[in-house]
C-alpha cells in the first residue's frame, strides 16, 4: 500500500485545472451583444430636476414635444446630438416638476442623461 502521503491528491485537481485559465476582453464590440447600459445618476442634473415647465423653458427654449396625461407631463428635447424627455409630475398639490428624466440618441440608443443635458442647454439661442 502507498503511504498516504504519496497518494494523489484528486481534491487538487480541478483548482489547478483552472488555475491556468484566464478570461480577456476585447476593446471592440462582439456583434449580436447587446449595448452595456448607461448608469442611471442624478450628477450633472441638479439644472433640471425639480424644475418646473417655466424653468425648463428658460433652460432649453420652447419643448419639442409636450405631452399630458391626467396631472402628469412630458416635455421632450430634441437636439442634434440627442432627445431629452422631462417628466413632471405634481407634489402635494403643487405645480407639476421634474422628478425623472430619460435620454436617448436620435437614433435611439443610450446616452448619459448629463451630456446630453449639457448639449441640450447650448443649442443655439435656447433650440
Amino acid at each position: 500500500m502507498t503511504p498516504h502521503w504519496r497518494r494523489p491528491a484528486l481534491f487538487l485537481l480541478p483548482p489547478m485545472a483552472l488555475a491556468g485559465c484566464t478570461v480577456t476582453q476585447t476593446a471592440a464590440p462582439v456583434r449580436g451583444m447587446a449595448p452595456v447600459p448607461v448608469p442611471y445618476t442624478s450628477v450633472g442634473l441638479e439644472r433640471v430636476l425639480g424644475q418646473d415647465a417655466a424653468g425648463l423653458t428658460k433652460l432649453f427654449g420652447a419643448a419639442d414635444a409636450d405631452v399630458r396625461e391626467g396631472q402628469a407631463r412630458k416635455l421632450q428635447y430634441q437636439g442634434k446630438f440627442c432627445v431629452l424627455d422631462a417628466y413632471l409630475y405634481p407634489k402635494d398639490g403643487g405645480e407639476p416638476r421634474v422628478s425623472y428624466i430619460d435620454a436617448r440618441e436620435p437614433d435611439g440608443s443610450a446616452i448619459d442623461r448629463a451630456s446630453c443635458v449639457a448639449a441640450l442647454t447650448r443649442r443655439d439661442g435656447g433650440r
